[in-house]
């Protein structure tokens, strides 16, 4: 059954996940699952299940009203997942935009939020405060994080539950500019997580700050919230940009804060789930396995350890869990915000008008595959962008392409094509190395130190850029022209043929290097002179 036309909304924001959750149901983008479902072994696989046999324009968020754990234990609590990014209409949707809109839409709307951010405000209380959980309540053996279903992402091989959708609020101890991130949080006992904190990224900055003033780092954890917070999460907006303000451009409004019950910082007020805690600098502890972005497993890997101190929710909360993996949920919200961040830093803040698109594949969790479509109008262009790019974060960019903009950056044929024919290795590439790894498993074996894992000695990963845009004028396209093309499609569907889905290049174009003669001779062999076009070519002969 096809899904209703989504129009663009009229409020301000989304207020909270119900609202959002809400507007997906209305517009048939919401499985809601009332059978019973065992969170640790049913309900993730059955979600995984539209990425591994639909495409992005058939994919749904998940909706579980009825989940029980393997005991047969029952929850007050709902589980949410792929309502933020199951696919690229519910991510357009999250960020506001109408459905129909194109991915220059999506950029542009991004550059607005990060050029133009709204400062939240402080409010005295909100719905987050319904549920005030402190003391005994947090180490009981069905209290504290055992409350919440959360289930086990890739039953088989996962160590253990992990809160994949975890907004996780630290601040800067130098600046107090607030930061919200997601980073995987291993679920270790009823007051204790584990939790990523990457040296590169800026939860590991906070947390060396606090380690050297031999303190620890306050942190809050955020579970369901306005999509805006969640879009600004996930997205690389910069270390000096407090994403909460930037959730409020996307939203067009002052996201709404609450102080927390036992650390000094600020979360959401209709969040759906806030847990309160202090992560440890003094020591480490192993986490996982765990199913990554990359594909792969992810070994076991000495991380933080999150000390829960109080749990503030909603009644009958709503727990959100992302998907991860290839293809993905946390997939298609990296590659959306990510894209949009590279684009807004190459066109505007690095002055290269020519850009048109910068994609990233899925198929590199959305990482470390970087197509840059650009018109050039001097050779120095596409070499700007690619240094540009490489340098915007060490744990991104592996392989960076730019190509031409009769290539479609999002087709992985049409790159190769440039790859293949528009670029020489010994000209058009460069390696530049002191990349950071980022889980990438063809860094070092698995079992290697972690410090070795993540930046190899001694000059740690590296990337290839690749120019493969046009050097001089190429010979046209070899498909018959467009109007010939079109025609063909028209008797195409006549004929009742099955429907058609276009790849660029569907037709011949010219690329510069075609003269008149050229076209003479093409016009005169439709018509079937052919022997005027051998005539043509009887005058070049050459002796031998």
């Amino acid at each position: 059954m096809a899904k209703p036309a989504f129009k663009a909304k009229t409020r301000p924001y989304f207020r909270d996940l119900r609202d959002f959750i809400s507007l997906l149901e209305e517009t048939g983008n919401l499985h809601r699952i009332s059978a019973r479902i065992e969170k640790n072994s049913e309900l993730m696989p059955l979600v995984r299940w539209q990425y591994q046999g639909l495409p992005d324009n058939q994919r749904k968020a998940f909706l579980f009203d009825n989940v029980t754990d393997p005991q047969g234990r029952s929850y007050d609590c709902s589980v949410a997942v792929g309502v933020l990014g199951a696919s690229r209409e519910i991510y357009k949707m999250a960020l506001g935009l109408e459905e129909k809109s194109g991915p220059g839409e999506v950029a542009e709307r991004w550059n607005r939020a990060l050029s133009h951010p709204i400062a939240s405000r402080i409010v005295k209380t909100g719905p987050v405060k319904e549920v005030i959980l402190k003391g005994r309540e947090l180490s009981r053996p069905e209290g504290g994080l055992f409350r919440f279903p959360v289930p086990i992402s890739n039953p088989g091989f996962d160590g253990g539950p992990f809160l994949t959708a975890p907004y996780v609020v630290t601040k800067d101890p130098d600046t107090g500019i607030p930061n919200v991130g997601t980073y995987r949080c291993m679920i270790k006992g009823p007051n204790k997580t584990g939790v990523s904190v990457p040296p590169a990224q800026h939860i590991g900055i906070h947390f060396h700050k606090c380690k050297e003033r031999k303190v620890r780092l306050q942190a809050a954890i955020v579970l369901g919230c306005s999509p805006a917070i969640g879009l600004a999460s996930v997205a690389k907006v910069g270390y000096d940009r407090d994403e909460y303000a930037v959730a409020g451009a996307i939203a067009g409004a002052p996201i709404p804060l609450v102080r927390c019950e036992t650390v000094d910082l600020e979360v959401p007020a209709t969040a759906e789930i806030v847990i309160e805690g202090e992560i440890a600098t003094d020591y480490l502890e192993p986490e996982g396995p765990f199913g990554e972005f990359t594909g792969y497993m992810g070994g076991q890997m000495v991380n933080g350890v999150f000390l829960v101190k109080c749990i503030t929710h909603r009644k009958n909360p709503i727990l959100q869990m992302f998907t991860e993996g290839v293809p993905s949920e946390s997939g298609v919200m990296r590659k959306m915000g990510y894209e949009s961040t590279l684009y807004k830093l190459l066109k505007y803040d690095c002055n290269i008008p020519t850009v048109m698109d910068v994609t990233l594949h899925e198929s590199s969790g959305s990482r470390k595959y970087v197509v840059i479509r650009m018109k050039k109008t001097n050779p120095a262009q596409p070499w700007q962008a690619l240094q540009a790019a490489v340098a915007l974060d060490p744990s991104h960019g592996k392989i960076l392409v730019t190509v031409d903009e009769d290539i479609d950056p999002e087709d992985a044929d049409s790159v190769n094509w440039a790859i293949s024919f528009r670029m020489q290795p010994h000209r058009d590439v460069k390696i530049t190395t002191h990349k950071f790894a980022g889980l990438d498993p063809s860094a070092a074996p698995p079992g290697s130190p972690v410090t070795e894992a993540r930046f190899p000695s001694p000059s740690g990963c590296s990337a290839i850029m690749m120019d493969a845009t046009r050097k001089w004028p190429y010979p046209p396209v070899a498909l018959p022209a467009k109007k010939y093309m079109e025609a063909a499609k028209q008797k195409w569907e006549e004929l009742g043929l099955p429907p058609l889905q276009p790849k660029m290049p569907w037709y011949g174009y010219s690329l510069g290097y075609w003269g008149e003669e050229d076209e003479e001779n093409a016009e005169l062999a439709v018509r079937g002179e052919y022997e005027k076009v051998a005539e043509r070519l009887q005058k070049k002969a050459v002796k031998l």
